[in-house]
């Protein structure tokens, strides 16, 4: 294998905002923050969430929200 062309790989401590907290080996850093884990997520969790920080689906639905009433 050549010589000083794989990364560095550390113990980072991975953080979730809904507490969550891991150790694992990435090439990232010491800490990373995360959004959303497999703790908190819809898919894993069988609950439905809407995790909607920047006001996406109401503005989607402001924009199209006329859409589906006009093909009918």
């Amino acid at each position: 294998m050549k010589k000083d062309i794989h990364p560095n790989v550390n113990d980072t401590l991975i953080r979730c905002n809904c507490g969550y907290e891991a150790t694992l080996l990435t090439t990232k850093g010491k800490e990373l923050s995360v959004e959303i884990c497999s703790n908190c997520h819809p898919f894993y969790t069988g609950k439905q969430r809407f995790v909607d920080t920047a006001g996406r689906i109401d503005r989607f639905r402001k924009k199209y929200g006329n859409l589906a009433d006009a093909k009918k």
